[in-house]
């Protein structure tokens, strides 16, 4: 049998699979229901305040994520107060 070559994605995955916990059929339909809610499925276009931009980049870069993800993030936590 031919050895595949995995790339260093898959030899992290490879490594931790031990670590997922399985879940019941219930579990599993709930977070399939939490990522689809979730999904990002219309497009906004605004007008900001430049500084206000640059605020939110600094800050999302210091989370580690994108800042359309970071405004998205607000926008929903602001929508579902």
């Amino acid at each position: 049998m031919k050895k595949l070559k995995l790339t260093h994605e898959e030899k992290l995955i490879e490594e931790t699979i031990e670590q997922f916990t399985p879940v019941s059929a219930d579990e599993h339909k709930d977070i399939v229901q939490a990522i689809e809610s979730r999904k990002k499925d219309a497009v906004l276009n605004i007008r900001v305040n430049s500084n206000d931009i640059k605020t939110l980049k600094q800050k999302a870069e210091k989370l580690g994520i994108k800042y359309q993800t970071f405004i998205s993030e607000i926008l929903h936590k602001v929508a579902q107060a």
